[in-house]
């Protein structure tokens, strides 16, 4: 028995020892694209929308109730143009009672006058003391500044009974109604918002990384959405030196030179900055090649022997085509652009050149 089972368990050493090796694991696939020659930073597109230099918000100066309106929206309009009406009632009752007032004060100011001239004649006859003298002149005094305040607040009155015909103060067209006939509004209420179509920009955002392409008083080239064709030329007028809250990117404004009828407000535009060519060069790669390890950037190079390498390079800018690398790479190099978070450094891969669309 013990010969038997002797037997069977060297049967099933031999059997285990005729296994074949198991089967090496073939070499990863991985999509690389071939790093080619140099090439120059392309100037940067962004688009933004045609808004007009100026526009302002304008109201009466006085409460009242609107009695007429002169102007839509999209009216051009002159500089001193009426647009606008308060009933006026109550400002012709203001300005007869203030003219009431500085007749009744000139009546005052003479009769002090006259009293003080008497006192005067008496003092000089030693009829009466220098004190009653003083006070005949403190009068008149008083008189005379009671006048000089009725009529600044005639004045006053008269100018707020001009104030009750909103006229525009520049040429330009009206973009927005806030009010209508028979509104009952307050000083300061917005009525109207003119926008002067003389001066014409460009509104965009630029984000924080593409800042440094932006200049003051930089030319630019402005293509309309509805019309790729014509090309205006711009400059570069104002950048604010804060960046939005929500979006992190810096508002920006286009003047655009010799702005002509078919620009219109509200339009999209197209802004294209130009770029130095020996300012920025580099090997343009697709994006998605770049990962970051231990806070650098890098790139997977597969070498000679298809393994992959990291190596870390200087980015340049991004652009609609990928990223320009300044520098860590080399012409005829491959480069992983897929799945490059999963890497390991020498793991043996099997490049596929990404094929041109």
């Amino acid at each position: 028995m013990k010969k038997i089972l002797i037997g069977c368990l060297l049967i099933v050493l031999l059997s285990d020892c005729s296994k074949p090796p198991p089967a090496e694991v073939p070499p990863r696939p991985a999509l690389v694209t071939v790093v080619g020659e140099k090439t120059s930073a392309q100037g940067m597109i962004l688009v933004g929308e045609v808004r007009p230099r100026y526009e302002s918000s304008q109201g009466f100066r006085v409460d009242g109730k609107i009695t007429k309106r002169n102007v839509d929206v999209g009216t051009l309009v002159k500089k001193g143009q009426v647009l606008a009406y308060l009933d006026s009632l109550d400002n012709h009752l203001n300005v007869t009672a203030a003219l009431a007032a500085v007749s009744a004060a000139e009546a005052d100011k003479n009769l002090a006058l006259a009293e003080l001239n008497r006192q005067r004649q008496l003092f000089t006859k030693k009829f009466i003391s220098a004190s009653a003298l003083d006070i005949k002149e403190a009068q008149y005094i008083t008189a005379s500044s009671k006048l000089a305040q009725v009529k600044a607040q005639a004045q006053v009155t008269e100018n707020q009974m001009q104030y009750v015909n909103l006229s525009s103060d520049r040429d330009g067209v009206v973009t927005m109604i806030h009010a209508e006939p028979g509104q009952v509004i307050q000083t300061g209420d917005v009525i109207v918002t003119i926008a002067d179509t003389q001066a014409t920009d460009v509104s965009i955002a630029v984000p924080e990384s593409r800042m440094s392409e932006v200049k003051l008083n930089a030319q630019v080239m402005v293509r309309l959405w509805t019309n790729q064709t014509e090309t205006y030329t711009g400059v570069v007028r104002e950048i604010s030196p804060i960046a939005d809250a929500a979006t992190r990117a810096f508002n920006v404004r286009i003047t655009i030179n010799h702005a002509d009828a078919a620009i219109k407000l509200g339009m999209t535009a197209g802004v294209h900055f130009n770029v130095d060519p020996l300012a920025i060069s580099g090997f343009l790669i697709p994006s998605r090649a770049l990962t970051e390890i231990n806070n650098k950037c890098v790139v997977w190079v597969i070498d000679d022997n298809n393994k992959a390498q990291p190596r870390e390079v200087i980015m340049g800018p991004f652009t609609e085509a990928g990223v320009l690398i300044k520098a860590g790479l080399q012409v005829g190099e491959k480069v992983a652009i897929a799945g490059v978070h999963t890497l390991i450094k020498d793991q043996v891969v099997k490049p596929i050149v990404e094929m041109a669309p």
